[in-house]
């Protein structure tokens, strides 16, 4: 009877396939996509692995033959995994928590000028994250002296830009673009450079040139 490493002839006749061979066959089989369309993702496996390492040093932590030195280890440990498993699950802390911090502090209001003066110095000195947010400011306190926005301590970058693309459409993508760019440099999530500055100090003057959609002549931009 012909072995796992016999293959038959169109006469019938076995021929005999050495045994490595007949072992490589049968791997390429067995890597075929559609034996693993039912296999867990990496992540799902990442994931797996890193809730049974914790329930493992839970489990030794629990146990009675822990020393101290050694429980306060394991407790490290698993501090540390349930860090990293939160997350995994739940992402890091952004855009969601950016958005609810307000554009201006609670210092004295200054006008648009005088953040605009503020961010050319930035800018000079290499600051260019200090540049961003400053030119922000200028750039949203500019249209709250147009009175296209109202003066509200607590607006967001996010929220100035919805407002004032209702006002001045042409520039309603710029402007959210402009928030975000705000939000990402302010908060730590993209390192500012002078193009990220001239941006904003463009859009400002660009704004600065258009007039509102209620006062703009019918059929003009």
């Amino acid at each position: 009877m012909p072995t796992w490493g016999d293959w038959v002839t169109a006469a019938g006749a076995p021929v005999t396939t050495p045994r490595d061979a007949a072992r490589e066959a049968a791997r390429e089989e067995l890597l075929k996509p559609e034996y693993h369309r039912q296999d867990p993702s990496l992540l799902q496996r990442i994931s797996s692995w890193l809730w049974g390492q914790l329930d493992h040093l839970l489990g030794r932590l629990g146990s009675t033959a822990t020393s101290g030195t050694t429980g306060l280890i394991l407790f490290l440990v698993i501090a540390l995994l349930i860090g990293a498993a939160l997350w995994w699950r739940l992402g890091r802390p952004g855009r969601s928590a950016t958005s609810a911090t307000t554009l201006f502090g609670a210092d004295r209001p200054r006008t648009a000028d005088q953040h605009r003066s503020a961010a050319q110095r930035h800018a000079a000195e290499g600051d260019f994250a200090g540049a961003v947010r400053e030119q922000m400011r200028a750039l949203v306190r500019s249209l709250e002296e147009r009175a296209l926005l109202d003066q509200r301590p607590g607006r967001t970058a996010d929220e100035a830009a919805a407002e004032a693309g209702h006002q001045l459409p042409q520039h309603a993508a710029a402007l959210r673009e402009a928030a975000r760019l705000f939000d990402d440099i302010a908060f730590g999530e993209r390192a500012a450079d002078q193009a990220a500055y001239r941006q904003l100090a463009d859009l400002d003057q660009a704004l600065r040139q258009t007039r509102p959609a209620a006062l703009s002549p019918a059929g003009t931009g």
